[in-house]
């Protein structure tokens, strides 16, 4: 994988859309206001904040979105069908996502339509929302099971419409890296018109997949906070953010320091806990235990940290537990304000691996304060 595209890489976060079509999830209304401005604060581009076409309440909870003046773009998912961009329109968004079944898989087995009916469904839509001049990007639905000539011919009649973006979704998650690159890379070849990805995470591989896209040329890439999503979700805001800017160099200028801050705001809000060893924004991804480690990045935490812990708005943990070794120990006590000699660490070590090594489960705070009492009583 040698190509980049380093410029104007634009996150467009559909947490509010995608995210809230996890089962058993729903925002409300105040939810959505402060997800929307958290992910505005921190210099997301563009969030994808609803379906119009579900009805009224939805329409009047996208509309409280559009009134709060934001500087992202907001943009709504439709079907290709001019109702839906009609409630769009109500809704008082300027932008549109138009979503067609392009697989064949689909055309066949869902729609029970042709190639030919897509793509006359695809110029009655645009046409439309060209009409009423929206920005539009074309969503691709199933497009990494898709003929890539037939995606060609759509992305082409797209363009001569006016159409903004394509967006290629991996819908079921079923891409490896590798040929994600192949494939975006091959349509950025064939068409000039802006790329966008979708990644799914079926195969635990939205992140590197929406990396991928990137790589290979795509200018905006798909996220939600956490990665909530149908099924497995979706590539995580936070997994992406970071992978662009410490592994490819891409730095989006987006205030990541409040990354925890907004995990938890839509953990909560989601009814979905962020678990404390989720990747970039989990409680615990900045402990060490092991006493090689610990020992390692008490002299230099590069040494075993990609990234400040700062970065995300985490701190750095010492635990101590049946790995732990007399280096960690004593950092955690210092930090507990307790102190013990040089002598008297080989001993107390070993208490606390015994300790350990019985509760199957590191010490707490309390736990460690108390055979610290205990080991000075005795004394």
């Amino acid at each position: 994988m040698s190509k980049t595209n380093n410029s104007q890489v634009i996150i467009d976060d559909t947490t509010l859309r995608d995210g809230e079509q996890t089962a058993g999830v729903i925002f409300s209304l105040d939810e959505k206001k402060r997800i929307a401005r958290m992910l505005d604060e921190v210099g997301v581009g563009e969030l994808e904040c609803g379906i119009p076409a579900m009805g009224k309440e939805e329409q009047a909870s996208v509309k409280a979105l559009v009134d709060l003046d934001l500087k992202a773009r907001l943009i709504t998912w439709n079907r290709a069908v001019i109702t839906d961009i009609q409630a769009s329109i109500d809704s008082g968004v300027r932008a549109v996502d138009i979503s067609l079944s392009v697989s064949d898989i689909h055309i066949e087995h869902k729609l029970r339509r042709s190639r030919d009916w897509v793509k006359e469904q695809l110029k009655v839509a645009l046409g439309f929302a060209k009409d009423h001049d929206l920005y539009v990007s074309i969503g691709g639905e199933d497009a990494s099971r898709a003929d890539l000539g037939f995606l060609v011919e759509l992305m082409n009649i797209a363009r001569s419409l006016g159409a903004d973006r394509f967006r290629f979704c991996d819908t079921l998650g079923i891409l490896d890296p590798f040929t994600m690159y192949d494939k975006v890379s091959y349509l950025a070849s064939q068409v000039e018109l802006d790329l966008e990805v979708h990644t799914h995470n079926d195969l635990g591989m939205a992140t590197a997949n929406a990396i991928a896209g990137v790589r290979a040329g795509a200018k905006f890439v798909n996220t939600t906070v956490n990665g909530l999503g149908e099924r497995a979700g979706n590539a995580a805001l936070e997994e992406v953010v970071m992978a662009l800017k410490h592994a490819c160099g891409i730095d989006l200028q987006i205030n990541t320091s409040r990354f925890v801050e907004l995990s938890e705001l839509v953990g909560k809000a989601s009814g979905r806990p962020v678990p404390e060893w989720k990747a970039v924004v989990g409680e615990k991804v900045f402990s060490h235990e092991s006493g090689l480690h610990a020992d390692g990045v008490l002299k230099f935490p590069g040494n075993y940290e990609g990234y400040d812990p700062a970065e995300v708005g985490l701190t750095r943990h010492m635990v101590v537990g049946k790995h732990s070794g007399r280096h960690g120990l004593s950092a955690r006590l210092e930090q507990l304000g307790l102190k013990l000699e040089h002598h008297e660490l080989d001993t107390f070590l070993e208490q606390v691996r015994g300790t350990a090594q019985s509760n199957k489960r590191p010490l707490s705070d309390v736990e460690l304060v108390r055979l610290y009492r205990w080991n000075r009583q005795v004394a």
